[in-house]
């Protein structure tokens, strides 16, 4: 098992680590929170989705041992993966936390042969805690002793605390530009460690932060003992496939716009995320650029909005009628200064995007809940 934890980029490593794993030849369980359209995207086995015969037998099977003890969502959804896992021979299990790491089901796993953990930044303050040292201490908590653990480019108050904590606990740290290194190239990226260097090809998953989660899969790959040739690390990388990370769309919705534009989606929701996709955005400066933002109504809008703000011709909110805990549009325009427009929905805000100068990109943004939605429209 590798186990997985962070607050930005969790998914997309394991994206990574199921690519390179399978490209090897591998069979791989992989277990991810939240779905996007089918409950059973959360749930992989030995590389094929649960299929709901299996999920339901499993949840009927869970429940009549949990046999009415008090158990949350979450909780029943691990025994039920877990479960399954158990009944199907697999070579590796990636295993993303769900929320937090200390106190996650996820983490009755004992030992792990590696653990990752991806960038850290302020989210769900209400359960983890006000700070990035205290949020910081709550995902350190996956590290087990002598259990080795990747880990990306944090900020130094995050990185003091989880060098802290794996100094006390005994877990061998393979910390990036320390242990290991990724080099963007004209061509792709470098990879190095003790071991050498690899000259790999661009990610699939597109923006600069994904090389960080690139590089945090293959060292923790690595550190778990797992043999995976050059080959099939190269194969891996340029194969993964996630779901709502600036992901281009190009069914119905894109359609709806003039001839030329482009529609995109990514499910970033948190102050950390916001400073990811504005950065992304400044290689958008060839065309102008559209936002629709619908978001989860115990998130930071001031903080994701504020790096989004300067990049965007227009910025629209909106709260679908299906999306999961939605943010009202009036607190989304408030959040931004009143610069928002409320859509109030996706499909209304395109439509007034259509008669702007063009040809322009649209990126939809600002909760996974609100990417469900958006992609079970196309």
């Amino acid at each position: 098992m590798i186990h997985v934890g962070g607050t930005n980029g969790k998914g997309s490593t394991c994206a990574f680590l199921r690519a390179m794993a399978e490209a090897a030849g591998l069979r791989v369980h992989v277990y991810t929170s939240p779905h996007l359209v089918r409950f059973n995207e959360r749930i992989r086995i030995a590389g094929e989705l649960v299929s709901d015969k299996a999920l339901g037998d499993a949840l009927e099977h869970v429940e009549r041992i949990n046999d009415g003890a008090a158990i949350t969502v979450f909780e029943i959804i691990t025994a039920v993966a877990f479960h399954l896992f158990a009944q199907t021979p697999a070579d590796l299990c990636v295993l993303e936390v769900g929320l937090g790491g200390r106190g996650d089901a996820t983490n009755v796993i004992a030992r792990p042969a590696a653990c990752a953990i991806t960038s850290i930044s302020l989210d769900h303050r209400e359960l983890l805690g006000d700070t990035l040292q205290l949020i910081a201490a709550e995902k350190a908590g996956i590290m087990k002793r002598n259990v080795p653990v990747a880990i990306g480019a944090q900020p130094d108050t995050v990185l003091e605390v989880l060098l802290e904590a794996a100094a006390r606990i005994g877990a061998p740290v393979r910390l990036r530009d320390h242990d290991w290194a990724v080099t963007p190239e004209a061509i792709g990226f470098r990879y190095a460690d003790v071991t050498g260097s690899l000259t790999l090809p661009t990610p699939s998953l597109p923006g600069a932060h994904q090389l960080d989660n690139a590089g945090i899969a293959i060292a923790a790959l690595g550190a778990s003992g797992l043999a995976i040739t050059d080959a099939a690390i190269a194969a891996g990388i340029a194969a993964a496939e996630w779901p709502a990370r600036l992901q281009r769309l190009h069914g119905r919705l894109v359609r709806s716009l003039p001839p030329g534009w482009e529609l995109w989606l990514d499910g970033g929701h948190n102050p950390g995320a916001g400073e990811v996709l504005g950065a992304y955005l400044t290689t958008w400066h060839d065309r102008p650029v559209h936002l629709i933002v619908g978001m989860k109504d115990s998130k930071d809008a001031v903080g994701f909005l504020r790096p989004l703000l300067p990049h965007a011709r227009t910025l629209w909110a909106v709260a679908e009628p299906g999306q999961h805990s939605a943010l009202p549009v009036e607190v989304i325009v408030a959040a931004s200064g009143g610069v928002a427009r409320p859509g109030p929905h996706v499909a209304d805000a395109l439509a007034a995007i259509a008669h702007e100068p063009g040809p322009g990109r649209v990126l939809i943004c600002g909760t996974l809940y609100l990417a469900g939605e958006v992609l079970k429209s196309e």
